[in-house]
């Protein structure tokens, strides 16, 4: 890349970032403000872009269960939604014509299907980084979300099938057998290590499942997905998808950059692209909403789906590119396209940036909605008699649950979102329940009167705050602590009246240094005394 590029890329990635909005939304600025000073990215940046796309649809499959797409929530929702979007989508195109908009009035029926159904889709990049950068990746709304992504995934790579007329090579059969090289592909990543041959076996596997695939006439953003999925639920997964977390980042840095060198808006693209904005996010956003609380998922599942879900997609870019090389579309439509699909991103980000806080303000009048019968998974948990319940179990919640454990047995309770983790610990015997500490719908389904102290072990500051305002909400009188990295975020949770904060970066020395002297005393071996006249004497 060239530096102007970086530098740019990082100011508005950085002011971006002041306005509690994610640096994404900096790139796509960065991308036109490039443009505009006659910067064009070229084929470099284009190789950059689609690494970065292939690398995160390899850490979507890293992540997920095909059993998960099987639930109708997931497939079923995603299709009713497609068509009733597509629907609409194209009347609302269709209808500037008959009141003499000229631009618009061009469009014939095909056309605007065809335009209606790119718009149908949710970006798949968008929503991946939203839930990343909250940590909710593995959650219950996190895991609904990236399911229906995939099942758009699947719908869109059957339409550039069918679209292209181009039919998969008779080899693409073969393909069927790839299940059968799992064992060996877990072997291979079991025996590479934890450091830069971890990554180069990722940047294999996500490229390589991609050349395989195009070599049989079929998408390779399809191989990198389903040589993620051949990969997931391993012990070594999620080490494998946090190595390769900043080179996805750096590279999708490159896909965000192109959208907006692409070229610039016209004021008839920019109102065309505002109009759709506008009128058609919010419209697909209720419609999520509405469906998946009529497929029983809580009010504030439904409602953190929907806005994660509420962008166009990328895919819409390809979609117009095809039109356009039909001859079914204007050229025009690819810039106004990327230009609402960028606007789109503004507006989703504004809303998820305090989506939870959202949620809670509004979670009297949005729970009217939800279906009075809930899916067994969804039925809130028992907490039984414990009075230390921990937030996170993670690596530091883990470490946190043995050690209270040890010392106050069965009173001790941990929760976490990510059911795989549950089912771990809970496969170990540790008292660990399914539940999500930042759902205002879990606390109000617990009896707090008897917690003498909860323990947020959550990935992000964010996280930790939404907590502690759950628990200032419905009257928590105990003790809460919390862990951080950052001196920062340590004082911003003692500002928000968090008890007790635990600095793991300058704590885990002194811990380090306690155990190692507790094992050597308790193996009668003692260190020389530290003292400066003894160790002269010693001398």
């Amino acid at each position: 890349m060239d530096p102007l590029w970086l530098l740019m890329a990082l100011v508005l990635g950085l002011l971006a970032r002041q306005l509690f909005l994610p640096p994404l939304v900096g790139f796509l600025l960065a991308g036109f403000a490039l443009h505009g000073l006659g910067v064009e990215g070229g084929e470099v940046l284009g190789e950059i872009a689609d690494l970065g796309v292939l690398l995160l649809l390899f850490s979507i499959g890293l992540k997920l269960r095909l059993s998960n797409l099987l639930v109708p929530e997931i497939w079923a929702s995603a299709s009713i939604h497609m068509l009733l979007v597509t629907l609409l989508a194209a009347s609302l195109l269709l209808l500037p014509g008959a009141v003499g908009l000229v631009w618009l009035g061009q469009l014939d029926w095909y056309s605007a299907a065809l335009l209606a159904f790119a718009l149908s889709f949710s970006s798949t990049i968008f929503a991946v980084k939203i839930l990343e950068e909250r940590g909710e990746m593995k959650t219950r709304h996190g895991q609904i979300s990236i399911g229906i992504l995939v099942i758009q995934d699947i719908i869109a790579v059957l339409f550039l099938v069918l679209e292209s007329g181009d039919i998969p090579s008779v080899w693409a059969f073969a393909l069927l057998l790839l299940p059968l090289a799992r064992p060996l592909l877990n072997l291979l990543m079991e025996h590479v290590g934890h450091g830069e041959l971890l990554v180069l076996f990722g940047l294999l596997m996500a490229l390589g499942g991609g050349e395989l695939f195009k070599l049989v006439g079929m998408k390779d953003g399809l191989g990198a997905l389903l040589f993620g999925v051949l990969l997931a639920g391993q012990p070594k997964s999620s080490e494998l998808s946090r190595a390769l977390l900043r080179f996805k980042d750096l590279f999708l840095l490159g896909f965000f950059l192109q959208i907006g060198m692409e070229t610039l808006p016209t004021g008839a693209d920019m109102v065309t692209a505002l109009m759709l904005a506008v009128l058609l996010i919010p419209l697909k956003s209720v419609l999520w909403f509405m469906l998946l609380t009529r497929f029983r998922l809580r009010a504030r599942t439904s409602f953190l789906c929907a806005m994660e879900l509420s962008t166009y997609s990328e895919f819409g870019l390809i979609v117009a590119v095809v039109g356009v090389s039909a001859g079914w579309l204007e050229p025009q439509w690819v810039i106004t396209i990327a230009l609402s699909l960028s606007l789109s991103f503004i507006l989703a980000a504004i809303v998820n940036a305090n989506v939870h806080g959202l949620y809670s303000r509004w979670e009297s009048w949005l729970s009217r909605f939800q279906s009075p019968e809930r899916l067994p998974v969804d039925i809130p948990p028992d907490i039984g008699k414990a009075e230390i319940l921990i937030a996170g179990m993670g690596r530091v919640g883990s470490g946190a649950y043995t050690t209270m454990r040890e010392v106050f047995g069965d009173r001790v309770i941990g929760i976490d979102a990510n059911a795989t983790a549950v089912r771990w610990h809970r496969e170990k015997g540790h008292n660990v329940i399914l539940g999500d500490a930042e759902d205002l719908d879990f606390w109000q389904g617990v009896d707090v009167r008897q917690l003498r102290l909860v323990m947020l072990a959550m990935p992000t500051l964010r996280d930790m705050m939404q907590t502690k305002k759950l628990l200032d909400y419905i009257g928590y009188q105990g003790v809460i602590a919390a862990v951080t990295r950052y001196d920062d975020d340590g004082l911003a949770l003692e500002q928000a009246g968090v008890d007790a904060i635990y600095n793991f970066y300058q704590e885990a020395g002194a811990g380090f240094a306690q155990h190692v002297r507790e094992q050597l005393a308790g193996s009668g071996r003692c260190l020389m005394d530290s003292s400066p006249d003894k160790r002269d004497n010693h001398a």
